[in-house]
């Protein structure tokens, strides 16, 4: 075998060697302690209403185009979900909505965070007094706005 063919050679069996078994020497990474647990939620809490507001435990605020919520009474605000009870009424039952809407429950849900701020992303509303022809929008899984990041 001539020399360059002999160095080439050489050459190769190195970078194959370097290759696998990597540079470095034999330990291996030492790890101890609990697996890391998912980021919990710190800073302010928001819904956005349809104008994208942020608004932490509001009151009322416009649900949909349609649809709004008011005398909200949280019972939990911060967490995976936030859950009040109040009122709903919305332009789908005009003229024969109650002077003071429906009785209803909401849910808030899928926390997003942004920066230093987490946003409910879904809500939920439920009410057993709805009459069936004033269900004319599925309030189920409502998608809500948030910011632009």
């Amino acid at each position: 075998m001539n020399k360059p063919m002999a160095a080439a050679t050489a050459f190769l069996l190195a970078l194959t060697a370097v290759g696998t078994t990597g540079c470095g020497g034999p330990e291996r990474p030492h790890v101890e302690g609990p697996a890391p647990r998912p980021t919990e939620v710190s800073g302010p809490v928001y819904v956005s209403d349809t104008m994208g507001h942020p608004l932490s435990r509001p009151t009322s605020f416009g649900l949909t185009e349609f649809s709004s919520l008011f005398e909200l009474h949280w019972r939990s605000w911060g967490g995976p979900k936030a859950v009040a009870t109040g009122r709903l009424t919305g332009n789908w039952c005009i003229p024969h909505c109650p002077e003071r809407g429906y009785p209803a429950t909401v849910e808030l849900s899928r926390l997003e965070r942004q920066e230093n701020v987490s946003y409910y992303t879904r809500a939920t509303v439920r009410s057993a007094h709805l009459p069936p022809a004033d269900t004319g929008e599925d309030l189920s899984n409502v998608r809500l706005p948030t910011p632009e990041p």
